[in-house]
This record gives C-alpha cells, structure tokens and sequence, in this order.
C-alpha cells in the first residue's frame, strides 16, 4: 500500500513538473511557430495526450 502511495506521489510531481516546463516554454518563446507548438504541448500537459484533435489537411 505504501509502495502504491509512493507511486502517487512520484507520477503527481512529475506532471507537476512537465506542466512548469511546458508553461515556462510557452511564455518564453517569441517565435509564432514554436509558440504555437509550445502551446499544444501545455495543452497536451494539461488536458491530456488525446486532447487536441489533429486536422487531417494539414
């Protein structure tokens, strides 16, 4: 059961820590491209994966 909470713990922080990094990324590029893709990548940290749809004409 510790083990079990311990893993909790860890995987919490670890997306806690991605989602700083994916923030701070996103606040810092100038770019127009790379913030775009900075911020599909916060979104994707924060809603998950399969959260933003891919449009197929692109």
């Amino acid at each position: 059961m510790v083990v079990l909470a311990e893993k909790g713990v860890r995987a919490e922080a670890e997306a806690k820590a991605k989602l700083k990094a994916s923030y701070t990324k996103f606040i810092d590029e100038s770019n127009p491209v790379a913030k775009d893709t900075a911020g599909r990548e916060l979104i994707r940290s924060i809603f998950g994966n399969d959260s933003i749809a891919e449009d197929p004409v692109r």
